[in-house]
Parts: structure tokens; C-alpha cells; sequence
């Protein structure tokens, strides 16, 4: 027999949900409307859509911001992968837990505070800002969280199947390659999503970081907005929103199939 939820748990689920994805309907909805003010609701259409196309500024944001996560994610995710590894090949002690504290003080240090040391780092060592300063940031803010998804895959592996594969004659390189890389696929996979999501839709990071060349789509809305407020600017948050909730979609789908 199914328990009946007490009414005032469900009005607060529900008004929790409200204000969590109401915003982002409404803003979605109005990415289709005729009017060009946004004020009211005068019909259906796709031409937002299709003026983004006309504007070479959005087309060289969304371009630099594909590339930037792109290249981000494939290096934190190798980097995330190797120290998610040796953090769990060290076994628990007072080592592993001082290193993995370390691992999530840049997970809970603020974006602007992060920029801001990114920033006063690389005036410091005089590289000049570009696309360069900001995959480096990228990777420096996406890297812990690659490791702690893929760290807790590695917590789940079958460690007598290395032992196994070893005894039957397999090379530390075999082994690693066709017993630990498949144990650790999942959550690497998942890591890498999440990375290239952080990355395709940051804008605090990337605003301390970015030069010539290297302006990705999150500032170019922000340019924009500036400006004006039309409604080609919901038709991109809707882009931007549609590629972060695949790559969210697809983590997690990742994640409960292996499981």
C-alpha cells in the first residue's frame, strides 16, 4: 500500500520545483515568440533562431566556447583520470585524506575569487590573454571535478581482476589498458561531460581570463545584454541550456548503465 505524502511536504516539493525550472521554461518558451520586446505572447516562430546565424559574433563565441571545452576537457580528464588513480592506489591514510581535501578547496572557492588568482598568475608570469590563458583556467577549474567522479568509480573496482590478469601473465601496461581503463570507463566518461559542461557555460572564469580571440559564447551574451535585452539572447540561453542538459543526460545515463 502506497503511504499518502502529508500536504505539506508535497507544497514544498512542489514549490521547490516551481522555482527551480520555471525560470528556465519561461525563458525557453519566449525564445519562440514573435514579439520582439518579450513582454507578451504574440506568437509562434523560429526567426531568433535563425537570425543568431546572421550575427558573426555569436557563430566566433559559440566556436571559441566548442573549442575551449573541447580541448579543457580532454586534458583535464586525462589529468583527472592519472590522479584519481594514484590517489586510490595509495590506499587510506593521513596522505590520501590531506590530498583529497586539497583536491576540493578549488571545488568550493568562488568563481570570482578563482578568476581573480588566475588572473594575478598570469600577469605575474606576463603571459598574455587569449585562447591559450583560458583552456589553462578551464582545465584548472574542471580538473578536481574529473578526479572526484572518477575517484569514485575507482572506489567500486575489482582489484583481484588486476591481480588475476597479472598472475596469467598480462604486463602492468596490459593490465592497465584492458582491465583498469574499462573498470574506470564510466566514470571517466562521466567526468568528461561534466567538465565539458562546466566549461562550454562558464562565464565568471572566463571573463578574468579571456583575450583576443578567445571570446566565448557566455560573454558574448553578456555583451549583448548589455546592450539590449532581445530575444535572440533566450534563443541562445536555450542552445546553451539544451548542450549542458545532454551532457548532463548523458553522464548520468553513463553512470546507470555501468552501475
Amino acid at each position: 500500500m502506497t503511504r499518502r505524502l502529508p500536504w505539506p511536504l508535497v507544497t514544498g516539493v512542489t514549490l521547490a520545483f516551481v522555482l527551480l525550472h520555471l525560470p528556465v521554461l519561461v525563458l525557453v518558451a519566449f525564445s519562440f515568440n514573435a514579439s520582439r520586446y518579450s513582454l507578451a505572447w504574440t506568437g509562434f516562430t523560429f526567426d531568433w533562431y535563425r537570425v543568431l546565424l546572421e550575427r558573426p559574433a555569436i557563430i566566433q563565441g559559440l566556436r571559441a566556447s566548442v573549442i575551449i571545452g573541447l580541448v579543457s576537457t580532454l586534458i583535464a580528464t586525462l589529468l583527472g583520470t592519472l590522479l584519481a588513480l594514484g590517489l586510490h592506489r595509495l590506499g587510506a591514510g593521513k596522505l590520501r585524506r590531506n590530498l583529497e581535501a586539497a583536491l576540493y578547496f578549488p571545488v568550493v572557492t568562488p568563481e570570482i575569487v578563482a578568476g581573480i588568482s588566475i588572473l594575478a598568475l598570469f600577469a605575474l608570469l606576463r603571459v598574455p590573454l587569449g585562447l591559450t590563458t583560458v583552456i589553462i583556467a578551464h582545465v584548472t577549474f574542471s580538473l578536481p571535478f574529473v578526479t572526484i567522479v572518477v575517484l569514485a568509480r575507482a572506489a567500486g573496482m575489482d582489484a583481484s581482476l588486476e591481480e588475476a590478469a597479472m598472475t596469467l601473465g598480462a604486463t602492468p601496461t596490459a593490465t592497465f589498458w584492458r582491465v583498469t581503463i574499462p573498470q574506470l570507463l564510466p566514470g571517466i566518461v562521466a567526468g568528461a561531460l561534466l567538465a565539458f559542461t562546466l566549461s562550454f557555460d562558464d562565464f565568471m572564469i572566463t571573463f578574468f581570463t579571456a583575450g583576443p580571440g578567445s571570446t566565448t559564447l557566455p560573454l558574448v551574451v553578456y555583451g549583448m545584454v548589455r546592450k539590449a535585452v532581445e530575444p535572440t539572447i533566450n534563443a541562445i540561453s536555450t542552445i546553451v541550456l539544451l548542450v549542458t542538459t545532454v551532457a548532463v543526460v548523458g553522464a548520468e545515463l553513463v553512470r546507470k548503465e555501468r552501475a
